[in-house]
């Protein structure tokens, strides 16, 4: 990029950063003034994983867990100190509409960045770049979903870097002499996407997948540049720098769990669940052991994500062409990195366990839909390149030659094929994000639909709770209704869970807090909610317990609150 396109560069990463924040908080205070910025159970248990790491009657970084990886939960934890903003979900919702505007300038910068590395398309690369950014800033489903605790905007920001960086890593690498790699724009990609790929891989799952394929990239640079002194080096440490966080996680688990796959093969994995929840005969869900299937439920969940009904296609047409054309241009093959989700998610989804149901298909329900989304960035950047491509499918100057007075020209010196095919794609993309407005975007309708009966059932105990005395102690399994307390403003450290033992005890840690409290609750809680079959409900001993309450909720199972103590006379 020249110095004199650099002023207007930075302009327009602080015009499109005005916007997508613009764009953001408008988002969140539409669906905050409605109460549905906590619909997402997923969403709840993320802000009270975060919230117990220093609100718990065992505070520390045990309270973090298993499965779910740390990232999002670390993030979220200076925000999340204030009970306001815990109870109303704001500080969950805080980093993830930080990385949603993080997200917008990384697909600016990237496209702009594509487009000015091929020489055919130099001419396109601002428009096409606001392009992208409008296609993936504008799509209604992220900008829900930017305004809860889910973890999907946070990580699109970072895959997206990372992307932005491999990619600047290569340009640069071009131009760069090999005694300068280490210092100069080259050295310095590729460690800014190692630490983009770290925090992925902490944040999903999804990273883990993602540093790997881009790992080997380099691992294969490296190896034909082996006697290159200075690039071994960095590459080394970009190796080294992306193994960390996987390394760290591992060694985590096996230390607290006693098992490093605690998250992969442990009783709370995706492939556990799925075990307990499957019926015999039937496939567990629809692309088990089909990864044919599986990827055909991925691909049609992106489409979901982008467009209401058949219209969808097209996107998928507008993505294929983006791939066909990075294979036949060199300078923009780094798109095809955006494409590794497709081949992540039909592998978790054929052999890992991740189910994935569409409204669209058999058996027509809501579950996971928001997966799709992670193909948004091939969306966004195809509908650039293939309209940037189609631009220059014409001759220059396609329009008759010949000599017209200054003042009869009303277009510049090209040809007005590319205007056509701007005007059209703009068209396409506001009339598909319309409809999907209109419709309802389906990232909240799964979460709606999903989250009804449960919201029902956690507002009628938390209203139960908030009736009994204001410093009580509880018991209760809080990994599937932690709303309860809240809702409820109930500190999690009066609140005796799951979460109040040592892990790395087997089978059970005798003396943990929690297996003493079931035990023996009257010793240690005023009340205990029980919920049919959970760990509860099954483990307590009743004996001196008086039953407060039942509450019934249709779809739901029922909650009972014990009295432990004589502490039903007091006041709130």
């Amino acid at each position: 990029m020249t110095t004199s396109t650099q002023p207007t560069v930075h302009h327009d990463l602080k015009l499109v950063a005005a916007v997508a924040t613009a764009v953001s908080l408008i988002s969140f205070l539409y669906y905050f003034q409605r109460g549905e910025i906590l619909l997402y159970g997923d969403a709840v248990a993320h802000i009270n994983i975060a919230r117990r790491v220093f609100d718990s009657q065992t505070p520390g970084l045990l309270q973090l867990g298993t499965v779910w990886l740390p990232l999002p939960h670390l993030l979220m934890i200076p925000f999340l100190v204030s009970d306001k903003m815990w109870r109303s979900g704001v500080g969950g919702s805080i980093p993830s509409m930080i990385a949603y505007v993080l997200g917008v300038i990384g697909i600016f910068r990237f496209t702009r960045g594509l487009l000015e590395d091929d020489d055919r398309t130099q001419r396109w690369a601002r428009s096409g770049a606001w392009l992208a950014a409008l296609v993936y800033g504008a799509n209604p489903n992220l900008t829900y979903l930017q305004t809860t605790a889910m973890t999907e905007s946070l990580y699109l920001a970072l895959f997206i870097w990372a992307v932005v960086y491999v990619a600047e890593f290569l340009r640069s690498l071009r131009y760069s002499t090999p005694e300068l790699i280490d210092s100069s724009a080259s050295g310095r990609s590729l460690y800014r996407c190692a630490a983009c790929l770290a925090g992925a891989e902490l944040t999903r799952y999804d990273g883990w997948f993602l540093a790997t394929v881009i790992g080997a990239a380099v691992f294969s640079l490296l190896l034909r540049r082996w006697s290159d002194r200075t690039f071994r080096r960095a590459a080394l440490k970009f190796l080294a720098g992306i193994a960390a966080a996987p390394l760290l996680w591992l060694a985590y688990n096996a230390a607290v769990y006693g098992n490093p796959l605690e998250f992969a093969n442990g009783p709370y994995s995706a492939k556990a669940i799925e075990q307990r929840t499957a019926q015999p005969v039937y496939p567990a869900h629809p692309g088990a052991g089909n990864v044919v299937m599986a990827t055909s439920f991925f691909l049609k969940s992106g489409q979901l994500n982008m467009a209401v009904g058949n219209w969808g296609r097209i996107w998928i047409v507008t993505a294929l062409a983006g791939f066909f054309l990075a294979m036949k241009i060199p300078a923009q093959r780094a798109v095809l990195l955006f494409w590794v989700p497709v081949v992540f998610y039909a592998l978790s989804i054929a052999y890992g366990g991740v189910p994935l149901f569409l409204p669209a298909w058999w058996p027509f329900t809501w579950y996971n839909l928001r997966y799709g989304l992670q193909l948004l960035p091939v969306f966004a950047v195809s509908a650039a390149t293939a309209s940037a491509v189609l631009a220059i499918a014409a001759p220059e100057g396609a329009v008759e030659k010949r000599p017209v007075a200054p003042s009869l020209k009303r277009w510049p010196d090209t040809n007005l094929l590319w205007r056509g095919t701007w005007v059209v794609v703009l068209v396409f993309v506001v009339l598909s994000y319309f409809f999907v407005w209109k419709a309802q975007p389906l990232c909240f309708t799964e979460a709606w639909v999903n989250s009804r009966s449960k919201l029902a059932l956690e507002s009628s105990v938390a209203k139960a709770v908030s009736a009994l005395p204001l410093n009580s102690t509880y018991l209760m399994y809080v990994g599937d209704h932690v709303g309860v307390f809240q809702q409820a403003g109930v500190p999690l450290r009066q609140v005796i869970n799951e979460g109040n033992h040592r892990p790395w005890k087997k089978p059970a840690d005798s003396e943990g807090l929690w297996e003493q409290a079931l035990s023996d609750p009257v010793r240690h809680v005023d009340f205990v909610i029980a919920y049919d079959d959970d760990a509860v409900d099954q483990g307590l001993q009743k004996k001196g317990l008086t039953l407060v309450t039942e509450i019934h909720t249709s779809g739901q199972p029922h909650a009972r609150i014990y009295a432990a103590r004589a502490a039903l006379n007091q006041s709130r």
